[in-house]
């Protein structure tokens, strides 16, 4: 099938879902993905987001889907609407809600602390999630477990470093990882996390303001877990301003513990990214296991 068969196929099953009429006019590429392709499809009655991939990849969206159907139902940070998700030929896509996005302000972030803070208040019997989902590509074990630090060592860090080993990645990298991975019970002598609705991915690429203003959170990899695993990830590579800081403290303070745990947490996603994207991160995972380490020696 050529893109333009693929966009006339996504229009048709968009019809069939919402029972509404759309003329297709075009598509348009839409730049910012690094995993997918991206589209708005614009028609007569307005315009949709559409992410396409591999027909391989149509878990992924299946899962994408049904995260973000969880976060609306919280009625905290708004989340653009899944429409339709499906295989046309050889590729898979997912079509959402099309909201104009811009950049974040004082007030956005602000309201956006506030709402993650409710929004993490919601709360599960278990850590994990009812079904596997992917971190960017990279497939995000879900098992529930009862006990976060075993979840945390099994289905988050240990899976990363088992899988960076078959990526070529031993050496340093699992010899310090395989002490950390001892050592995670003593980054939780005085702390217990409570069950808490995660966004799973929640840096500044997956975050914007609505043509009102709102907050907007999008691309999620959604589990039960520590807050602090998302509060962490908004520290790590920027785009989240101190007016959400200090609004998410007010409403919901984090342990002070919180200081040296977000280095944990975010360990994950940057062995991730050496999964990913190869061996530019190597040395910055390395580095902050030995940080880690040090904390408790």
């Amino acid at each position: 099938m050529t893109t333009d068969d693929i966009f006339k196929a996504i229009a048709q099953q968009i019809r069939e879902a919402t029972g509404k009429a759309f003329a297709l006019h075009k598509g348009v590429s839409v730049g910012g993905g690094c995993i997918n392709s991206a589209y708005r499809l614009e028609g007569d009655r307005g315009a949709y987001f559409i992410k396409i991939n591999l027909k391989e990849q149509l878990p992924m969206f299946e899962a994408e889907a049904i995260g973000l159907h969880e976060l609306a139902a919280t009625g905290t940070v708004r989340v653009p609407l899944p429409i339709c998700h499906g295989v046309c030929g050889d590729k898979s896509y997912l079509a959402l809600e099309y909201l104009e996005l811009r950049p974040t302000e004082g007030t956005c972030d602000r309201l956006l602390g506030q709402k993650l803070a409710a929004m993490h208040k919601i709360t599960q019997a278990y850590f994990g999630w009812h079904r596997d989902n992917t971190i960017g590509s990279t497939r995000q074990p879900n098992t529930r477990l009862s006990d976060w630090i075993e979840f945390f060592a099994r289905h988050r860090l240990g899976f990363q470093l088992k899988l960076a080993e078959t990526h070529g990645f031993g050496g340093k990298l699992q010899r310090e990882g395989e002490k950390l991975m001892d050592c995670l019970p003593a980054f939780f002598a005085t702390y217990t996390p409570k069950l808490s609705l995660l966004h799973g991915d929640l840096w500044g690429g997956n975050y914007a303001a609505d043509n009102t203003g709102q907050p907007v959170i999008f691309d999620p990899a959604c589990y039960y877990g520590d807050r602090e695993a998302d509060i962490a990830m908004t520290e790590l590579f920027g785009g989240f301003g101190r007016e959400f800081k200090l609004a998410y403290s007010n409403a919901y303070p984090l342990d002070e513990g919180y200081q040296t745990r977000k280095t944990l947490y975010n360990l994950y996603h940057i062995i991730n990214h050496l999964n990913l994207f190869g061996g530019g991160y190597l040395v910055q995972a390395e580095n902050m296991i030995s940080r880690l380490l040090a904390e408790i020696t």
